[in-house]
């Protein structure tokens, strides 16, 4: 049985990764997040994007995992439910690479590690993590989110990010893979890991307001010292409190509460029918394929405008809104006439 506040949350996290992605692609002349507010609040929202996906990607994977190895680890099952994961997550990587190249006017190189293959790793430890409750989960996303403040400089903060998105070498992919590229497993696994505490305290109200709480005072003294050091208090790159490359440990801890802020809201609206937001919920089921298809098109466009002027912040800001909302309406047709046809459906039936 599909939750609809979970693919609504789905939907939301999709959605801004469309509308974050489309403005890299497609920024407006003469704007940056740091000096005009619509490319702040724009900036903000794609902040929250890979953090609410990753989360429910972390839901799912959880949900799935706890019901397949209910009765034990055994390596047969194992394989048949992680190993398409694996192979499929990792191709599509690799494909959305392509797609958006950086010699075509992209922003990736084709062998980048990104948050597919942060996928896939999360895929492979899912077994694992099914087995715990939640007074192990939450030791163990408190360990990842705290990670960054362990890894000091080996997180690459003094990486460009052209030189983020490339590797020379196995032991440099790797390190883009763990440690400093887009979206590596530390600390970004705490987002997967949330993920399962969601689902694990499905009737335990308390465990979530926990977690909102302490990311309410982090979230307070983050304020605080950004102000007392004259800081900027937020930046995707560069000196700031919270910064999304590389990840800051407060800004694991800060995302985490407004991704469970989301949830909760979700849910009381789904309980108590204010909103009706199942016009999202055909986009919730297919995120993996609108991410791989919006990349497809942004690709077509990356390449058209090289070497092009860029566009007038009321053209740019029209693009961006129109890509971002065309895939509601394309999900809805998709599941009432082809809803066979998607990556989610062959993950399904390869791993079942």
């Amino acid at each position: 049985m599909r939750l609809g506040h979970i693919d609504q949350m789905k939907a939301i996290a999709i959605l801004f990764m469309v509308e974050v992605h489309t403005a890299a692609i497609l920024p407006p002349e003469g704007i940056t997040a740091g000096h005009h507010p619509a490319a702040f609040v724009a900036a903000a929202f794609g902040g929250m994007a890979a953090p609410l996906f990753v989360t429910v990607s972390g839901w799912g994977m959880h949900r799935g995992a706890k019901k397949r190895f209910a009765n034990g680890l055994n390596s047969p099952a194992w394989i048949d439910w992680v190993l398409p994961r694996v192979v499929i997550l990792t191709a599509c990587q690799f494909l959305v690479n392509f797609l958006v190249a950086a010699d075509r006017g992209g922003r990736f190189e084709w062998h980048t590690p990104g948050v597919l293959t942060l996928l896939a790793i999360a895929a492979i430890f899912a077994p694992f993590i099914s087995r715990f409750t939640n007074q192990s989960l939450i030791p163990l996303f408190s360990v990842l989110a705290l990670s960054p403040l362990f890894l000091g400089g080996i997180n690459g903060s003094e990486l460009s990010w052209f030189s983020r998105v490339d590797s020379v070498g196995s032991e440099e992919w790797l390190q883009r893979l763990l440690f400093n590229g887009t979206y590596p497993i530390l600390p970004w696994l705490a987002f997967s890991t949330l993920g399962a505490i969601i689902a694990e305290s499905e009737k335990d109200f308390e465990t979530r307001k926990n977690i909102m709480g302490t990311g309410m005072i982090i979230f307070l003294i983050s304020i605080g010292m950004s102000l007392y050091s004259e800081k900027p208090w937020a930046l995707t790159e560069g000196e700031a409190v919270l910064t999304f490359f590389p990840t800051t440990t407060f800004f694991i801890f800060i995302s985490a509460m407004f991704v469970l802020i989301a949830h909760e809201l979700l849910l009381w609206n789904s309980k108590n029918k204010r909103i009706d937001l199942s016009v999202l919920e055909s986009s919730g089921r297919l995120t993996l394929s609108i991410y791989v298809l919006h990349f497809a098109i942004l690709g077509v466009a990356a390449e058209y405008m090289m070497n092009k002027p860029l566009l007038g912040i009321g053209a740019a800001f029209t693009v961006t809104i129109a890509h971002t909302l065309i895939w509601i309406p394309l999900a809805k047709l998709h599941q009432r006439y082809c809803p066979k046809m998607s990556i989610e459906e062959l993950l399904r039936r390869v791993s079942n």
